[in-house]
């Protein structure tokens, strides 16, 4: 699976589902893309996706070899194959929904719980922050594409 924005999306809408059905968080509801839409970019710090991967790769490719010595087939070469297995080994192991993460999962849970506090678009966040954030812990490594 190749993940993207629309990944960090999906992500995000399935954390503002849950937290709105467990009566965590109150917002507007009419602001929930919003919502939805400024916690992926917020969670994009946390988490890599296959994007942001094959940037990385192609940015050291481009400064090893030259700008102008890199071709269009140049995501089939050894060259490139070997700095995004590098990158991906650099991440802290653990891969979630096709997401790699960036800082550890207790950071992002914490990130999206300082988020809530926040954001004006969430009117209210209810329990003390070492609760939010274990709870998202448990919702975020259980997160699939497939049941967003």
């Amino acid at each position: 699976m190749k993940t993207d924005f629309e990944t960090l999306k999906a992500l995000a809408s399935y954390i503002v589902n849950h937290l709105k059905d467990d009566h965590i968080v109150d917002f507007n509801v009419a602001g929930r893309l919003d919502l939805i839409e400024a916690m992926a970019t917020e969670i994009n710090v946390g988490l890599a996706t296959d994007d942001d991967i094959k940037q990385q790769a192609l940015e050291e490719v481009e400064e090893k070899l030259g700008i102008e010595n890199v071709t269009e087939d140049v995501t089939e070469s050894e060259i490139y194959n070997h700095a995004r297995k590098e990158i991906i080994k650099s991440f802290s192991g653990e891969n979630i929904a096709g997401l790699y993460l960036v800082e550890s999962l207790h950071q992002l849970a914490l990130r999206v719980t300082n988020f809530l506090l926040e954001s004006e678009l969430v009117e209210d966040v209810f329990g003390s922050d070492e609760e939010i954030v274990g709870y998202l812990v448990g919702k975020i490594r259980a997160f699939s594409i497939k049941r967003a």
